[in-house]
C-alpha cells in the first residue's frame, strides 16, 4: 500500500458499489438471523422460546467477544492483497456452508436438536465475525476523507438494506415454494442455500472491486496490550459502544417480533380497495411489512449524508433515534384493523431508523482517526471490530430479550395466543424497542468528536502522512 494524502482520495462509483456488495452478502444473513431465526427455532425447529433466548445470549456473546480478536489479527495481516481483503475470499465458502447448516433441521431428539443448534449457531457466529470484521475495517483504509467515508458508509448501507430487502421480499415465498412437498423445514434449508451461494459470489465481487490505500503515518510496532490500552482510554469509543448497542437492541426487538406480530396479532385479513376485496395471508402481510421497513431504511440512509452535512453527525444521530422512539411508542396503540396506519407508521419509523446506521460507521472511522491522532498508532481493525462487537452485543441482548419476553408473557408456538402473550408481542414491537432507541440518545448526548475537532484531526494526520511519505 502506498501512503496518500488524507484529503486527496475520491473514490470512484464502481469501487463504492463493489464495497456495498459485501454488506449485501452479510445482510442477507443478518436479516435471516434477526427477522427469521427466532421464529424458525420456535415454530419450525421446535425449541422453546426461553431456550432460544438463552442460546442467543451464550452464542452471540462469544461472537461479540471474538470480534476484537479478529480485528487485532487482521491489523497484523500482511499480504499482497492487503490486510482485510483476503478474508473476503478465503472465508466466503465456509460462510455459505455453515449458513445452510444453521437452517437445517436434524432428525434428532429434543435435546439433540438443542445441542445441534448450539454447535451450528456458534460456528455461524464465528465465521460471520471472520468475514464481517475485516469487511467493516476495509472502509477505514480505502480513504481518509471524512466526507468520502460518510458517502462510502451510505453506499454500504444501501447494499445492506438491499440485501435485507431481497430476503424479506423473497424468503416467505421461497420457503413456501421449496417446502410444498417436503414441508417448511426443507423449505427453509433450500431457501437459505440460495442466499448462501449469492453471498459467496458477492464477497468475491467486493474483493475484486476494492483497494486498500491508507496506512498509518507512523509505523510504530505495537503490542496487543498497547492496542487494547489505547482503546480503553478512548472515551468516544466507549460512548459509541453504548449508543450502538442500544440501537441494535431497538432493531433486534423490532425485527425479531414482526413474524410473531403478524401471525398471532394481525392474522389473515381481507382488505377493501376501490370497491374490491383482496384477501391477504398473515405471511404475505408480514413480508410486505418487512420489505417496506427495509425499503424505507434505504431512504433514511440516503438522507444521512445531506442531513449530517447540515446539522452535524451527532445531531443527526439524536434526531434519528429520538424520532424512532416516539414513533415506536405510538405503534403500541394500533389495532389489527388499522392496517393503513400500521404501514404508515412503518414507513416513518423506517426512514428515521435508517438515517442513523451510516452515521454510526462514519463516526467509528472518525474514532479510528482520533485514536491515531492521540497515540500515533492506527488500530483500524480493532476500532472497527469494536463496532461489530457493539452490534453483536446489542443483537445479543435484543435477541435474548425477545425469547425471554415471549416466554415471560406465556407464548406457545403454533397455537392461538391469550391476551397476555399478545400483549408481550405488541410490547416487543413498540414500547420495549422504543426504549432501546431512547437509551441510544442518552449515550450519544455525551459524544464530543464534532466536525470542528475532526477537521483539525484530519489536517494534522494529513500533515504527518505527508512528512512520513
Amino acid at each position: 500500500m502506498s501512503t496518500i494524502s488524507a484529503g486527496s482520495t475520491r473514490l470512484p462509483f464502481s469501487e463504492k458499489l463493489a464495497y456495498s456488495f459485501g454488506d449485501f452478502a452479510s445482510s442477507m444473513f443478518w436479516k435471516l438471523f434477526s427477522m427469521f431465526l427466532l421464529f424458525f427455532y420456535t415454530d419450525i425447529f421446535g425449541l422453546s422460546a426461553a431456550a432460544v433466548g438463552t442460546m442467543f445470549l451464550i452464542t452471540r456473546i462469544w461472537g461479540a467477544l471474538e470480534d476484537p480478536i479478529i480485528g487485532m489479527i487482521a491489523d497484523r495481516t500482511h499480504t499482497r492483497w492487503g490486510k482485510f481483503r483476503p478474508y473476503l475470499v478465503f472465508v466466503a465458502i465456509p460462510f455459505a456452508i455453515i449458513g445452510v447448516l444453521t437452517f437445517t433441521v436434524p432428525d434428532l431428539s429434543a435435546s439433540g436438536k438443542l445441542v445441534y443448534a448450539y454447535i451450528t449457531y456458534t460456528l455461524m457466529m464465528t465465521i460471520y465475525s471472520a468475514i464481517n470484521v475485516p469487511y467493516a475495517s476495509l472502509m477505514g483504509v480505502m480513504t481518509a476523507d471524512s466526507g468520502e467515508r460518510t458517502s462510502l458508509a451510505s453506499y454500504r448501507f444501501i447494499g445492506a438494506f438491499s440485501g435485507g430487502l431481497f430476503v424479506t421480499a423473497t424468503a416467505n415465498y421461497l420457503v413456501d415454494y421449496f417446502g410444498k412437498t417436503a414441508g417448511p423445514a426443507s423449505g427453509y434449508q433450500w431457501t437459505v442455500a440460495v442466499y448462501a451461494i449469492l453471498a459467496a459470489i458477492f464477497f468475491f465481487f467486493t474483493f475484486a472491486g476494492t483497494k486498500e490505500r491508507l496506512k498509518p503515518a507512523l509505523e510504530k510496532q505495537s503490542t496487543l496490550k498497547a492496542d487494547l490500552r489505547d482503546m480503553m482510554r478512548n472515551r468516544p469509543w466507549f460512548i459509541m459502544l453504548g449508543a450502538a448497542i442500544s440501537v441494535l437492541i431497538f432493531n433486534s426487538l423490532r425485527d425479531g417480533s414482526i413474524l410473531f406480530y403478524f401471525k398471532y396479532y394481525i392474522q389473515d385479513q381481507t382488505i377493501g380497495l376501490f370497491g374490491k376485496s383482496y384477501a391477504f395471508t398473515q405471511s404475505e402481510l408480514a413480508s410486505y411489512y418487512m420489505s417496506i421497513w427495509l425499503g424505507t431504511n434505504i431512504a433514511g440512509v440516503l438522507l444521512a449524508k445531506p442531513v449530517a452535512a447540515r446539522i452535524g453527525k451527532k445531531n443527526t444521530f439524536l434526531l434519528s433515534v429520538v424520532s424512532s422512539a416516539v414513533l415506536s411508542f405510538a405503534l403500541f396503540f394500533l389495532h389489527p384493523d388499522q392496517l393503513g396506519l400500521l404501514f404508515l407508521m412503518n414507513v416513518l419509523i423506517g426512514i428515521s431508523a435508517g438515517i442513523v446506521l451510516p452515521i454510526i460507521w462514519s463516526m467509528y472511522a472518525d474514532i479510528a482517526d482520533y485514536s491515531e491522532w492521540k497515540t500515533g498508532r492506527r488500530a483500524t481493525g480493532l476500532i472497527f471490530s469494536s463496532s461489530s462487537m457493539s452490534q453483536k452485543f446489542g443483537w445479543t441482548l435484543g435477541g435474548a430479550l425477545s425469547g425471554w419476553l415471549l416466554a415471560a408473557y406465556g407464548f406457545q408456538a403454533n397455537v392461538d395466543q391469550n391476551e397476555t402473550s399478545l400483549l408481550g408481542i405488541r410490547l416487543m414491537m413498540s414500547i420495549f424497542a422504543g426504549l432501546g432507541a431512547l437509551l441510544a440518545a442518552a449515550f450519544i448526548y455525551f459524544y464530543r468528536l464534532d466536525e470542528g475537532l475532526m477537521k483539525q484531526v484530519e489536517a494534522e494526520l494529513e500533515q504527518r502522512r505527508g512528512v512520513e511519505g
